[in-house]
């Protein structure tokens, strides 16, 4: 069984109770109160009929007095009995004398005061032919103004068919007030139960999606009561877990960049030993038979190309050895737009040769920052490298340095864009990797070892770029100790 169909169980159990409780005494009260009423009815109407017949009874006219009373038309009045001082049946209306036992006797004792009365409740059957029905039988002594003696009394006997229907109309009346109070208990019973059902549903739902793997559940409540914090500690929960699983995916993207420079490292050292020593043999071949007098001009210009491409081949191999070695850093506190500056004086003939235009938006009052500065301008030469092989004849890059505040710790903010031709997004993913490269020369180290030297200062490089539209390399570098 479900909590909401236990909630719901329990509420209308208990109300059920309430209401059933509450309209038992409510209905004894009024029960009780309308019986109050009806015997003060009863003493007034004896009251008054005393009154009515006080001359003629203490006359002992009996004539007269059943006369008033059989001349009296009261459907509620079964009947009417005098009584003398000596207890005795004096005058009475019409047919009650036949009833012996009612007529007879008397209820009243010998020391009644005046405003005392005698009531009781039994069933009175008038004829065979009759339903029974239950009458209130009240008596009240007979006093004359000035005496203290006891005249008489007067026994009257009302029906309480009138009594008996007021209190069904009350006890249908409370009924449908229980009833309705019952339904509304229910249906709020119900509304409550879903507001605190519904979030504890959407937890259960956002937990088994957390338990498939998908940690960007949030639960968006108003509520400012105990579901409430549950759902803002269930949303904290999920972004802590967010965040550990991102921060886990990138330690494990550094874990299998670290394993393939280890593999890089070990093959690296294999070329080393294998390639390196028997190259170096056979460029000193070609360089010592390049000096002989009996080569012909086509011989030395094959000779140059081979010796050419053995360079090649040991730039590759000193490339590769730097890429997998591990180097210190020698940390002092530099101005990036120094460094960048003289990065950019190494490349000023292919800038001006391509006539490209190129904008410089600086902060100014850049503090400065612990970095490598021979690493930090490799970085800088091969990201403007790249972008000067990108862009046609005339065109743009831009360079933005500006302090990126609201990082913890603060960092320095490099970005260098240009209008040429763009990056694939497929191979957004890949362009840091080493040996990948969509050029019809190079190795694909140089922005793999970018990577590589920002890493190590703790920074973060990434790029935006759509085929055709230019490319935007973004750099991060921690400020470190201020001055």
């Amino acid at each position: 069984m479900s909590i909401r169909t236990r909630f719901i169980l329990s509420v209308v159990f208990l109300l059920t109770s309430l209401v059933g409780m509450i309209l038992l005494v409510i209905e004894k009260r009024e029960v009780q109160t309308i019986f109050e009423e009806q015997k003060k009815k009863g003493v007034l109407i004896a009251e008054n009929i005393i009154q009515e017949n006080l001359e003629p009874f203490l006359f002992w006219d009996k004539e007269g007095v059943e006369n008033n009373l059989n001349k009296r038309v009261d459907q509620k009045l079964v009947y009417v009995i005098f009584y003398d001082r000596n207890k005795e049946p004096f005058a009475a209306n019409a047919n009650i004398k036949k009833y012996f036992s009612i007529f007879q006797k008397t209820n009243l004792s010998d020391d009644v005061q005046p405003g005392d009365f005698h009531f009781d409740r039994h069933v009175f059957q008038p004829k065979t032919n009759i339903e029974p029905f239950e009458i209130l039988e009240i008596e009240v002594p007979i006093f004359v103004e000035g005496t203290s003696q006891k005249w008489g009394s007067v026994k009257i006997g009302l029906s309480l068919k009138d009594m008996q229907a007021e209190i069904r109309k009350t006890r249908l009346v409370l009924l449908l007030i229980g009833a309705s109070g019952f339904l509304v208990g229910v249906v709020g019973a119900t509304l409550l139960a879903r507001r605190i059902t519904q979030p504890i549903k959407k937890l259960v739902e956002a937990t088994i999606r957390i338990s498939q793997g998908d940690f960007s559940q949030k639960i968006h409540l108003d509520s400012h009561d105990e579901i409430g914090e549950l759902a803002q500690s269930f949303n904290k929960m999920t972004a802590q877990l967010l965040e550990a699983r991102k921060k886990m995916e990138i330690a494990q993207k550094k874990l299998i960049q670290a394993e393939k420079l280890a593999s890089i490292g070990r093959m690296s050292a294999s070329i080393a030993h294998e390639i390196r020593n028997p190259l170096t043999s056979v460029k000193l071949n070609i360089q010592k038979i390049s000096e002989s007098p009996h080569l012909d001009e086509f011989e030395r210009e094959h000779l140059a190309l081979s010796e050419e491409g053995i360079r090649q081949i040991e730039k590759f191999i000193k490339e590769l050895l730097n890429f997998a070695r591990v180097t210190e850093l020698n940390l002092e506190k530099f101005s990036l737009e120094q460094i960048f500056e003289e990065s950019l004086k190494l490349l000023g003939n292919s800038v001006t040769k391509k006539r490209i235009q190129l904008e410089k938006k600086i902060a100014p009052e850049l503090p400065l920052v612990k970095v490598d500065a021979d690493k930090i301008r490799q970085v800088f030469l091969n990201i403007l490298r790249n972008a000067i092989e990108a862009v046609e004849e005339g065109g743009r890059i831009e360079v933005v340095m500006s302090k990126d505040g609201s990082r913890k710790p603060p960092m320095i903010k490099v970005k260098i864009s240009d209008n040429g031709c763009g990056i694939d997004e497929e191979y957004l993913e890949t362009i840091f990797e080493p040996f990948f490269t969509t050029k019809p020369f190079g190795f694909g180290l140089g922005l793999a070892n970018a990577r590589k030297i920002i890493e190590q200062h703790g920074g973060m490089i990434k790029v935006r770029s759509k085929k055709g539209e230019g490319a935007c390399f973004e750099i991060l570098l921690p400020i470190g100790e201020e001055g």
